[in-house]
C-alpha cells in the first residue's frame, strides 16, 4: 500500500472573486488522497464573497481570516504556520497562487520530483499563461545604426476595433525620452525585433487581422511576418497605418519555468513570455523558485523559516530562495506540472503598487543576500536615481518652463525612505544568517536578461 505525503496547499485570496473559486476547484480536483491533501484558503482582508460562498459550497477547505490585508509575504506566512488539525501535520507545503489553476497530476509531479534528494527544497511548476495566443513578429533591417528605441507603436487596431487582447513580448518597451504622449494613443517603443500577441481564450482556430500604427525616428525598413502572411513596410517618422493576418491555431506562452538571478541582483522568472516551443520540457536546476506555484519541503521551512513579512509583496520568493542557497539547499523546475496563471491580477505589472514593491524589495533582498559590494552599489545607485529625479523636477523642468516630473520625484523619495527605514532590520538579519556557502560563489548563478 503506498503511502503518500500529507500536503497542505495555501492559497492567499484578496477579492479574487471567481478566480478563487475556480483555482479551489482545481485544487479539489487534484488526483491526490483526500486524506493527504489539505486546502488552505486565507482570505487576506477580501471585501468580496469568495469566503462565504467557499464556506458554503467547499466544505473541505480550510479558511483563516486574519480580517486584515497581510501582503502575500504575511498571508502566506499565516497560511503556512496555521496549527495542525485533527491530527494533520504537514509533510509538505505548496503555494498556488488565487489566479491560477493546476492541472490534476501537477502534486504528483512535484512530490516525485522533491523526493529525488534530500538537498531539493522547492521545486517550481511550469507555468503557463492561462491564455493561448497568435502572433505577428517583427524585426527592423539593420541599417548599422544603435539606438536602443528605434521604431514605435502609436496605436493598435485588431479586426477594426480597440482591444485589451493585444499585448507584446519583451521587444517592446515603455515610453522613452520627453516626447509628449498625448499626441497618439499610445507610446510603445520597440528593440530591434519582437512580436504583437493576441490572447484567446482556447486554442480554437482563428483568422483576423491586427492593424498597427507606426513611427519612427528615422525611415527604416521592417519585416513583418505571422503564420497566415510576411510582409516588408516602411516606417518613417510619420505615424502610418499597417495591416497583417493573424491566423491559425493559438499557442502557449510561458509565464515562469523556474526563477533566475539576472544582472545586478534582479529576480526574474525564466523563460518569461517565450512562446512555448518544448525548450522547458526537461527538469533543470534553478537558482530560484516561484511562489506562484511551488511544492516546499517542510524541513527547508524549518530550517530556513517562512518570508520577510516586511517585503508584503513581491520579491519574498527570491528573498527565501536566496536565504536557503546560502544555506546549502536547492531547488528544480519540473515541467510535468503544468498550471495555468493569470498574470499579475492582483496589483498589475507597471502599477504604482507594483513598481515600489519590486523597486525597494530588490535593494532589501540585496542588502541581506547579496555580497557586500553588490548591495552597496544597489543603495547608491537609488541614492542617486532619487537626487536626480527631484533636481529635475526643481532645475532642469522650470528652465524650459515645463511642469516638473512630480509623480516620478515622488516615488523616488518614497522608495529610498522606505528602504533606509527597513535597513537596519534586513542589516542585523544579513549579520545573523546562518550560511554554508558564501555569498560570492552564488553569483555563478547571475545571467543576463
Amino acid at each position: 500500500m503506498t503511502v503518500h505525503p500529507r500536503v497542505r496547499v495555501v492559497v492567499l485570496s484578496f477579492d479574487g472573486g471567481q478566480m478563487t473559486i475556480d483555482c479551489l476547484e482545481s485544487l479539489l480536483a487534484t488526483d491526490w488522497p483526500a486524506d493527504a491533501l489539505e486546502i488552505v484558503m486565507v482570505d487576506n482582508g477580501s471585501l468580496d464573497d469568495v469566503t462565504e460562498r467557499v464556506r458554503r459550497t467547499m466544505p473541505r477547505v480550510r479558511i483563516l481570516e486574519p480580517l486584515a490585508n497581510l501582503g502575500f509575504a504575511g498571508g502566506c506566512n499565516l497560511g503556512l504556520q496555521a496549527p495542525a488539525l485533527g491530527g494533520f501535520d504537514p509533510d509538505l507545503f505548496a503555494l498556488v497562487n488565487n489566479d491560477a489553476t493546476v492541472s490534476p497530476g501537477w502534486l504528483r509531479e512535484m512530490q516525485r520530483a522533491i523526493s529525488a534528494a534530500d538537498d531539493i527544497g522547492a521545486v517550481s511548476a511550469k507555468m503557463l499563461f492561462a491564455d493561448r495566443f497568435t502572433s505577428a513578429e517583427f524585426e527592423i533591417e539593420s541599417d548599422g545604426a544603435a539606438d536602443t528605441a528605434t521604431m514605435c507603436f502609436t496605436a493598435l487596431r485588431l479586426d477594426g476595433e480597440k482591444s485589451d487582447r493585444i499585448s507584446f513580448d519583451e521587444g517592446v518597451f515603455g515610453l522613452q525620452g520627453a516626447e509628449d504622449p498625448t499626441q497618439h494613443e499610445m507610446q510603445r517603443w520597440t528593440a530591434a525585433r519582437g512580436s504583437i500577441r493576441i490572447a484567446h481564450g482556447d486554442a480554437s482556430p482563428v483568422d483576423q487581422v491586427v492593424s498597427v500604427q507606426l513611427r519612427a525616428r528615422r525611415p527604416l525598413r521592417v519585416h513583418v511576418r505571422s503564420e497566415a502572411e510576411q510582409k516588408s513596410v516602411e516606417v518613417g517618422e510619420v505615424a502610418t497605418w499597417h495591416d497583417i493576418r493573424v491566423a491559425g491555431t493559438p499557442f502557449d506562452v510561458i509565464n515562469n519555468v523556474g526563477s533566475n538571478l539576472y544582472r545586478a541582483g534582479f529576480g526574474g522568472d525564466r523563460g518569461f513570455l517565450e512562446r512555448d516551443r518544448g525548450q522547458y520540457e526537461e527538469p533543470a536546476e534553478v537558482f530560484a523558485w516561484c511562489g506562484g506555484a511551488v511544492l516546499l519541503r517542510r524541513e527547508y521551512l524549518d530550517s530556513v523559516g517562512v518570508f520577510d513579512d516586511r517585503l508584503f509583496l513581491y520579491y519574498e520568493d527570491t528573498d527565501l530562495s536566496w536565504r536557503g542557497r546560502l544555506q546549502g539547499w536547492r531547488y528544480v523546475y519540473e515541467p510535468r506540472a503544468v498550471v495555468r496563471h493569470r498574470h499579475a491580477q492582483s496589483s498589475g505589472v507597471g502599477s504604482p503598487v507594483f513598481r515600489f514593491h519590486t523597486e525597494r524589495n530588490r535593494l532589501l533582498v540585496l542588502a541581506k543576500c547579496a555580497p557586500a559590494r553588490l548591495a552597496l552599489r544597489a543603495g547608491l545607485g537609488e541614492l542617486k536615481r532619487t537626487v536626480v529625479a527631484n533636481l529635475r523636477g526643481l532645475v532642469w523642468r522650470p528652465l524650459t518652463l515645463r511642469m516638473p516630473d512630480r509623480p516620478e520625484a515622488a516615488h523616488r523619495r518614497r522608495v529610498l525612505a522606505s528602504y533606509l527605514s527597513l535597513l537596519p532590520g534586513v542589516l542585523r538579519d544579513r549579520w545573523m544568517m546562518d550560511r554554508r556557502v558564501t555569498r560570492r560563489s552564488l553569483m555563478s548563478w547571475e545571467v543576463a536578461k
